[in-house]
C-alpha cells in the first residue's frame, strides 16, 4: 500500500496561524518535505517546527539556482523542470514505502506556492490532500487593518514579475490589488502604480505578521533592501470614504417581552434569539434570566417570581431612559407570563415602545412528547388561586368539561397549593368517563423530563407538582398500541 501525500498551507508566518488540521499532519507525518533557497534557511521549516516531533525523515528540497541565469540547456526553466522532477521522484521513493509525506507550503499550497509542482507531478500517482492557508494578502490586509473588498469590487492580484506596462494596464482596471513578489521588481511596480494614477493609496508590507513586519506608505519606501516576501496593497476603495459615527438619538429605547420557550436553546425560535441578542437588559423571574447566556456587555436584573407589576415597571423605566430592554418568561410570554403585567403597566408609560415576542408553549411542547392531544378544540387553564378565586377556575373547569373540549392545566400545583388537583379530577370525573387520557409532562425539554400517560381515574395528584403541565382528553382522544395520545380532527 502506498502513502498518503499532503500539501499544507503554513499561513504568511506566525506560527499560531496555522490550522489545526495543518498542524496535526505535521506531527503525524513520517516524512516532512519543504523548499529553501541556496543558503538552505527554510522559513516554511521555521513556521512549521513547532508541530514537528523528534525522528521524522526531513527532505530538504534545495533549489539549484537563485537568478535567471544558468547555464542549463533548457535555460532557466529546463533547469527548474529538472529539479521539481528530481524533488517528485525523491517524494515518491518514500510513498512508495508507504510513508506519509507532508510538503510544507508559506501562505496556501496552490496560491503561488511551490508546492503545485509537486502536486502536478504526483497528485495522480498517489492519494493526495490540500490544505488551505492564510495568504499573504489575507495577512496584508488584516495588519493593515483595511478591507480589501467590499460589495460588487473587483481583487486584482498580481506578480511583480510581469511587464510595467501590464502592471499599470491592470492597476487602473481594478478597484483593489495586490502585487506579489517584490524584491528586484520593486521600482518597476511603484513606477507601474505611479503611472496608474494609483501610487498614493499604495501601501507597502514585508513579513506580514513575522517579527520583522514592516508596514508603510509604499512612496516613501527606500528600494534597497525590499525583499522577496513583501507586497503591494491597494485596499478597498470604501474603505478611503468617511463614514460618520451613528448619530446618538435621545428618546426612549424599548421593551421586547421574549417568550423563551419551555427549555433551553433548542425550544428558542430565532426572533426571540435576536431580540436577546440586541439587549441592553434583561429583566426577569432569577431562574428565567439565568437561561440566557451571559454577556458582559448586558446588565441583569433578577427578581422575584411575586413581583411582576414592580419588574415590569423596572423596565419600562429603563427603556425609558434608552435602554433595549428584554423582559423574558418562560413558555410564551402572553399565555400566563409577563406580556400582559407590561402591557398593563405600559398605559402609564406611552412614550416606551412595547413588542411581544412569542416563544413555544408548555402546553405544546408536552402535547408534542404525547402525539397530538391538541389535535381538536382545546381549552388553557390555570388551577393557580393566587390571582383568581377557585370558584372561578371550578366554574371554568366544569364548563370546559360540559363543552367537551380537551384541557390543558397549567399552575397543578405547587408547595402551599397541595389540593387543587384533586379537586380538579372531581370536578371533571362529573362530565368526562374515568378512561379520559390523561398526560402529565413534568420539567419538558430539561434533564429531568418525563412525560406519564394516565387516566382521569386514575391520576394521583400527590405525582404532580408545579414543574408538571397537565393535558385532560375529550370523549374522542385515543391512545394508540405504541403509547401514542392524539385527538382526531373529526368529530362524532
Amino acid at each position: 500500500m502506498t502513502g498518503r501525500l499532503y500539501g499544507v498551507g503554513l499561513g504568511p508566518g506566525d506560527p499560531e496561524l496555522v490550522t489545526v488540521k495543518t498542524a496535526r499532519l505535521i506531527g503525524e507525518a513520517d516524512v516532512i518535505a519543504y523548499h529553501a533557497a541556496r543558503h538552505g534557511r527554510s522559513i516554511a521549516r521555521g513556521i512549521a517546527l513547532p508541530y514537528m516531533r523528534p525522528g521524522q525523515i526531513e527532505e530538504l528540497l534545495l533549489y539549484p539556482l537563485t537568478t535567471e541565469t544558468t547555464d542549463h540547456p533548457g535555460g532557466y526553466q529546463g533547469a527548474l523542470d529538472d529539479f521539481y522532477a528530481d524533488c517528485a521522484e525523491r517524494l515518491a521513493a518514500h510513498l512508495d514505502a508507504g510513508r506519509i509525506v507532508v510538503v510544507l507550503s508559506e501562505g496556501d499550497p496552490l496560491f503561488y506556492g511551490s508546492y503545485m509542482h509537486m502536486h502536478k507531478r504526483l497528485a495522480h500517482r498517489y492519494p493526495t490532500e490540500v490544505v488551505p492557508g492564510v495568504t499573504s494578502v489575507s495577512a496584508a490586509a488584516a495588519v493593515l487593518g483595511r478591507p480589501l473588498v467590499e460589495r460588487d469590487e473587483v481583487l486584482t492580484v498580481l506578480p511583480g514579475t510581469l511587464p510595467p506596462e501590464v502592471l499599470a494596464e491592470r492597476l487602473r482596471g481594478t478597484d483593489s490589488a495586490a502585487v506579489l513578489k517584490l524584491g528586484r521588481t520593486f521600482e518597476k511596480v511603484r513606477d507601474a502604480l505611479a503611472e496608474a494614477g494609483r501610487l498614493d493609496d499604495a501601501w507597502y508590507v514585508e513579513r506580514a505578521t513575522m517579527g520583522a513586519e514592516r508596514v508603510a506608505p509604499l512612496k516613501d519606501v527606500d528600494a534597497d533592501g525590499v525583499p522577496y516576501f513583501s507586497l503591494a496593497l491597494l485596499a478597498s476603495p470604501a474603505e478611503r470614504t468617511f463614514v460618520a459615527e451613528r448619530e446618538v438619538t435621545e428618546g426612549p429605547g424599548e421593551v421586547a417581552v421574549v417568550g423563551l420557550g419551555p427549555a433551553g436553546r433548542p425550544w428558542l425560535t430565532p426572533e426571540a434569539q435576536e431580540a436577546l441578542a440586541a439587549a441592553t437588559d434583561l429583566v426577569g423571574y432569577g431562574p428565567y434570566v439565568d437561561r440566557v447566556a451571559p454577556n458582559p456587555r448586558q446588565r441583569r436584573h433578577r427578581t422575584d417570581n411575586r413581583v411582576e407589576a414592580e419588574r415590569a415597571r423596572h423596565a419600562l423605566e429603563l427603556a425609558r431612559e434608552g435602554a433595549r430592554v428584554a423582559v423574558v418568561s418562560s413558555g410564551d410570554p402572553g399565555v400566563f407570563a409577563m406580556a400582559s403585567a407590561v402591557l398593563e403597566a405600559a398605559e402609564d408609560y406611552p412614550d416606551v415602545p412595547v413588542r411581544v415576542v412569542p416563544g413555544l408553549t408548555a402546553a405544546q411542547a408536552v402535547a408534542s412528547r404525547a402525539g397530538a392531544p391538541l389535535g381538536h378544540d382545546y381549552c388553557v387553564l390555570s388551577l393557580s388561586d393566587l390571582l383568581k378565586p377557585w370558584e372561578v377556575v371550578a366554574e371554568r373547569l366544569s364548563a370546559a368539561a360540559r363543552a367537551d373540549l380537551v384541557l390543558a392545566l397549567y399552575n397543578p400545583a405547587s408547595r402551599s397549593r397541595t389540593w387543587q388537583v384533586g379537586a380538579a379530577r372531581d370536578l371533571l370525573l362529573e362530565h368526562r368517563d374515568a378512561a379520559t387520557p390523561v398526560v402529565v409532562g413534568r420539567d419538558v425539554g430539561g434533564p429531568d423530563e418525563s412525560v406519564t400517560i394516565t387516566t382521569l381515574g386514575e391520576l394521583d395528584p400527590d405525582q404532580v407538582d408545579m414543574r408538571c403541565l397537565l393535558i385532560i382528553g375529550s370523549s374522542t382522544t385515543r391512545v394508540t398500541e405504541n403509547g401514542g395520545v392524539y385527538t382526531p380532527r373529526r368529530y362524532p
